[in-house]
């Protein structure tokens, strides 16, 4: 399993980065551009894909890898 990977905001941009990185793997001009480098890498890696909203905090995450909590039905 990879590193999860976190959108959050940069400035005024937006900033793809694994977890515990301490640079960006991409900066975008526009949150949805960001998502979808992320989500791509969460997907490759099989890890987590956390988006953080503009006061930095986590509004929605979407696992691409082992769930320990799998939807049921």
């Amino acid at each position: 399993m990879g590193k999860n990977q976190h959108v959050t905001p940069k400035d005024d941009k937006w900033q793809v980065k694994g977890a515990g990185n301490t640079k960006a793997t991409a900066i975008t001009n526009t949150q949805a551009e960001a998502i979808a480098i992320a989500k791509a890498i969460a997907m490759n890696q099989e890890s987590e894909l956390l988006i953080h909203g503009t006061n930095g905090r986590i509004r929605q995450k979407n696992s691409y890898g082992n769930d320990d909590y799998p939807p049921k039905g």
